[in-house]
């Protein structure tokens, strides 16, 4: 299996976790026993959803746009993780910390395994 594949079956999972968890919140008005930042479960939600129906499917059919995509998606999890490590310190619940450092893990290995297919492709230079 190409590695394309398995970095985008992740980005589906990563993306689908974050549609259930914000969901819960955003569509069923789930109470957490935790301060919830309002904006981040929209966030939350929205990213899982771009993740699942664009990111995702960019990835499995190896589109030119794919690499950005997820290059985009890291940096802008990683700019809202710097929102909430500054602007929220103390406020943040640490279970969002926690889905924030693994999202971010999710999409570092995604991207390495897109750049290894990357370097295995014929015509590639560096």
């Amino acid at each position: 299996m190409r590695l394309t594949k398995v970095a985008a079956v992740l980005a589906f999972i990563i993306g689908a976790m974050a549609i259930f968890a914000g969901g819960q919140v955003v569509l069923l008005g789930k109470v957490m026993d935790y301060y919830v930042i309002d904006w981040l479960v929209i966030y939350n939600f929205s990213m899982g959803l771009l993740t699942v129906f664009v990111t995702a499917i960019l990835i499995w059919k190896n589109s030119r746009y794919a690499l950005a995509a997820a290059i985009a998606t890291l940096a802008v999890h990683a700019t809202v993780m710097m929102i909430l490590l500054t602007a929220y310190q103390g406020v943040v619940a640490p279970d969002s910390l926690v889905a924030m450092t693994v999202r971010i893990v999710f999409w570092l290995i995604i991207l390495t395994l897109m750049f290894i297919q990357r370097s295995k492709t014929k015509g590639f230079s560096a």
